[in-house]
């Protein structure tokens, strides 16, 4: 069976002369990103293990120390670099109002009983994450994911409820 990835965050940079890393991450994901003992890193079509040794957060990053990566040069080579876990162990810590993105995309997005567009992507802003959506004019707009407006996500039947506030879909 084919293991499914999930990206969890990116390192951004180096930290210091010793092999840590700078590592960037959605928001109020210290916790989960606490409890991981293995991530991945992508080199080519294969996934390979990282055994996290330490990580703190500072306000704008988490600073993360791997087994066997001891020094700056060890470390360049992950720049840039997204970090993935399996895709079990990503759900094991949703939230129950929580999905994988990969779930959203594709929804179809209902006001109602009408069909109104589908989701094509997600992303945050810093205050919520937004779902971008495709209206049935082909424009895209940006639903903030916030239970006054996405009133039920359901993943089985590939529909997302939501209340159609006046301008929000244009």
């Amino acid at each position: 069976m084919k293991n499914n990835f999930v990206s969890i965050g990116k390192i951004l940079n180096f930290h210091g002369v010793q092999g840590e890393a700078k590592l960037g991450y959605s928001k109020n994901r210290e916790e989960f990103l606490s409890k991981l003992k293995i991530v991945y890193v992508q080199s080519g079509n294969e996934y390979l293990p990282l055994e996290i040794v330490r990580i703190r957060f500072t306000p704008k990053c988490g600073i993360i120390k791997f087994k066997g990566i001891d020094s700056l040069n060890d470390i360049l080579e992950y720049k840039n670099k997204l970090i993935f876990v399996d895709e079990s162990t990503a759900r094991e810590h949703l939230e129950d109002d929580e999905y994988l993105i990969d779930e959203l995309v594709g929804l179809d997005v209902y006001d109602g009983d009408k069909i109104v567009g589908a989701v094509v992507g997600v992303s945050n802003n810093g205050a919520s994450d937004l779902l971008s959506v495709k209206t049935l004019n082909k424009n895209i707009s940006l639903v903030p994911f916030v239970k006054a407006i996405v009133l039920s996500v359901d993943i089985k039947n590939r529909r997302i409820q939501i209340n159609n506030i006046e301008g929000l879909l244009s």
